[in-house]
């Protein structure tokens, strides 16, 4: 009988020390040359063995393989099962994490301008719109311990000043000052398996106040399961992600877009300002702004014109 893709995740999971994803049983297959006793014409065969593995564990109660967890799923023998403790899936994605985060030559905060130059230039993102932003210093806050759940590392906003006539800027004033939009954004160095849970959910937290509200990285763990996830809690609850591309800050995108809210949501708004004074200057300084129909650039983070330069010398990086 022809080795098939069966006999390669049975060969490679009798010598794993734990459980594997069928992408993890590709890499070690082709690390230890299992894949060059299968011919396959396919350009993606690891998802071919998931398939096969994901069919040969659902329909035969006889199966060699047991699934271990979800998103991701993992394999092993079952002739191993007893091997597995009930927090082996807690385990492995807590090694993952460790494994998965970077030590990067700068800080979260050197990030900042990267989003700033991304919401103000990136055409996908702002459809064209001239969308300024502002750092929120977590420390400036009159109370410690909670502040990162609080309020978010950065906020814009959208005035259509350029874009609209005078005369509809003042109605829209006396109406419902529906043209003005504010972002919140919330940073980090990377999203993996280990910490994607708790960043959403912070981003939750300190951004369901806006329009929209993003979670931002450099680093977003790329692997279809995960992904998957990601895209689950961006549909349940609204919370968009965007990744920042250090090799080529133009290539920045949004992998998910946030869903638009209609209404500012006020208390939380009003509990910002009370504790933060950032934030109070903030909404002061738009105000000011669409009443006086021009927007004072120098009250927002600056749009570094050489972004490239800046990732280079500030950050230290020549390439991603």
């Amino acid at each position: 009988m022809a080795y098939s893709f069966l006999d390669i995740a049975h060969d490679v999971l009798k010598k794993s020390p734990k459980p594997l994803t069928h992408q993890e049983i590709w890499q070690v297959a082709l690390e230890q040359g299992f894949s060059d006793k299968i011919h396959t014409k396919g350009k993606t065969p690891w998802e071919t063995l998931g398939a096969r593995l994901y069919v040969e564990v659902r329909d035969n109660e006889d199966s060699k393989f047991v699934k271990v967890g979800k998103r991701p799923a993992r394999f092993f023998l079952r002739g191993r099962a007893t091997e597995i403790s009930g927090d082996i899936v807690e385990r492995i994605e807590k090694e993952e994490a460790k494994k998965g985060e970077k030590k990067t030559p700068y800080h979260e905060r050197d990030l900042h301008p990267i989003l700033a130059y991304f919401a103000y230039s990136n055409p996908a993102f702002n459809r064209g719109r001239s969308i300024l932003t502002k750092t929120i210093f977590h420390e400036k806050s009159t109370k410690s311990g909670y502040n990162e759940w609080l309020h978010p590392d950065m906020v814009g906003f959208y005035l259509p000043l350029e874009d609209w006539r005078p005369s509809v800027i003042e109605l829209n004033r006396l109406s419902d000052n529906n043209s003005i939009r504010l972002f919140s954004f919330e940073l980090k160095k990377s999203l993996n398996k280990g910490n994607y849970r708790e960043s959403y959910f912070q981003a939750v937290s300190n951004s369901s106040w806006a329009h929209e509200g993003y979670l931002v990285a450099v680093d977003v763990h790329q692997d279809d399961d995960f992904l998957a996830e990601l895209e689950r809690l961006v549909m349940s609850f609204g919370i968009g992600i965007i990744q920042l591309d250090m090799s080529d800050v133009d290539s920045s995108r949004v992998l998910y877009p946030a869903r638009h809210r209609a209404a500012l949501d006020w208390d939380s708004i009003n509990k910002l300002c009370e504790q933060n004074k950032d934030f109070d200057k903030f909404l002061q300084d738009v105000k000011i702004d669409f009443e006086s129909k021009r927007v004072h650039r120098s009250e927002y983070d600056d749009i570094i014109k050489d972004i490239e330069k800046y990732v280079k010398e500030k950050l230290k990086l020549s390439e991603a």
